[in-house]
């Protein structure tokens, strides 16, 4: 098993290591500058989008199952979990307050990718034999690429099957059995099952209702906990300005060491940036757009004008929420890390409270990570095995939710690590690839003075 691990081990420090970060970053840029900075230019575009996709009204577009707004939410519901809270404080502990500006930039070149990940999405969708609209990278590599690159389709969704257990299931039901444990005494088992009910209660019901429930937590969830994070900003206002700066400075010179910070270089500080922010954000995995596939809309440009968003919402503003308050609480040089060093900053500001509103929103983070991830899992073995394996993966979802929150996880969660950035190569490779589709559908889009582009969602290359 050692041997195993440490094999697993030297490949997740490939796989994550600056090869990958230069690859996602790259390819983020290039897209990007192919856009000519639209992504950033139309960001208020996006919001208008969002709001009017609310809900599809009578007579407007129908293709798909749930509406653009929910699809945002689904793929939010998957990207704001355990890495806004937990991973946030892990990048700040090992690459110091410079870490933050690194996100940031993984989160404004994400856009771009985010933005091209839907538009491939919905164009080159399928239907399947139940009439739902299925899609994501194999899709887009298996229609986009043609049959040549048939295989690295199978490869993304192999990755994706297996990983969600991992990232998407064990990994967030152990976070949220710990939290609730050490800060209300609740017995694992016992957090255990009841998820085990919920998620299996939100899956019955499918994508729609998946969109649903995701439609109505995320926006309440991340309402709250931008709320409380405001809060203790307001009560740190002094401190804000030395924080910022903090962010900058080190961001390109070495954080020394201070208290429990064991100090960081430049090169820490871009790399667990990037990663932190790649793993909150998941910009460039290609996991989001199996989500944005589903929506309600046959305009391929218009849906990524909404998806763009979710880097926007998850990373420039839930992370950084997170991330100063960490820093403007002095909590980053206290030794702590992860989940533990942002409830110390923020109890700091609210003594007896601040703990709680942590729990809880790292809880319900993770739930709906849980019901987000299963819907990608499933769509990856429906291209790999046909509809009827989804019910025996959507059984095994569920029964592995206690078994996650129960046991052990350090294994799994090396294996599910490193088969998610494994998802990131093939989609990497085919968004590069599938580029000038992109760059003509968005050109034709805003040629339309912001119309809807006359285009077909599956075959048009």
């Amino acid at each position: 098993m050692e041997t195993l691990t440490s094999i697993i081990g030297a490949i997740n420090g490939v796989v994550w290591g600056p090869l990958m970060l230069v690859l996602i970053l790259g390819v983020g840029l290039f897209l990007m500058l192919g856009l000519r900075l639209m992504p950033l230019l139309k960001l208020g575009t996006g919001f208008k989008l969002l709001f009017e996709g609310r809900n599809t009204r009578k007579g407007e577009e129908k293709d798909g199952e749930i509406s653009p707004f929910q699809a945002l939410m689904t793929a939010l519901s998957a990207t704001v979990g355990t890495g806004n809270i937990a991973g946030v404080a892990t990048a700040v502990f090992l690459g110091g307050p410079g870490a933050l500006f690194w996100m940031w930039c993984t989160a404004l070149v994400g856009m771009a990718t985010k933005f091209s990940e839907a538009v491939l999405a919905v164009k080159y969708r399928e239907v399947d034999e139940e009439g739902n609209h299925v899609g994501g990278p194999m899709y887009y590599i298996k229609n986009g690429l043609g049959a040549k690159w048939a295989w690295l389709g199978t490869a993304f969704a192999i990755f994706g099957a297996i990983a969600a257990f991992g990232i998407g299931n064990t990994v967030q039901s152990n976070s949220v059995a710990d939290v609730l444990h050490s800060n209300f005494g609740l017995d694992v088992w016992v957090t255990g099952l009841i998820l085990m009910v919920l998620v299996g209660a939100v899956l019955i019901g499918g994508i729609k209702r998946i969109g649903a429930v995701a439609g109505s937590l995320v926006p309440l969830m991340a309402i709250a906990y931008l709320g409380a994070g405001l809060v203790v900003l307001a009560i740190n206002a002094d401190a804000i300005p030395a924080a910022l700066d903090l962010v900058f400075t080190h961001a390109f010179s070495p954080a020394a060491a201070e208290g429990g910070f064991a100090g960081a270089a430049v090169w820490a500080a871009i790399r667990f940036g990037v990663a932190r922010g790649v793993f909150s954000n998941e910009a460039g995995l290609g996991s989001a757009p199996i989500a944005h596939a589903a929506s309600q809309t046959k305009n391929p440009v218009r849906q990524g004008l909404i998806a763009m968003l979710g880097t926007f919402i998850d990373t420039i503003i839930i992370c950084s929420i997170t991330g100063l308050v960490i820093i403007t609480s002095g909590a980053w040089t206290s030794g702590e890390s992860g989940a533990a060093l942002t409830s110390a900053a923020f109890a700091q500001a609210l003594p007896g409270v601040g703990n709680y509103l942590v729990a809880i929103s790292l809880a319900v983070f993770a739930f709906t990570t849980i019901i987000g991830w299963s819907f990608y899992g499933e769509r990856c073995v429906e291209f790999l095995l046909g509809v009827k394996a989804i019910k025996p993966y959507r059984l095994l979802w569920i029964v592995a939710v206690p078994v996650g929150a129960t046991t052990g996880l350090d294994f799994i969660w090396l294996v599910a690590d490193t088969l998610n950035a494994m998802m990131a190569i093939p989609n990497l490779i085919a968004l590069a690839l599938l580029s000038p589709v992109v760059f003509r559908l968005t050109k034709e889009y805003f040629a339309r003075n912001g119309g809807p582009a006359e285009t077909t969602t599956n075959q048009e290359a």
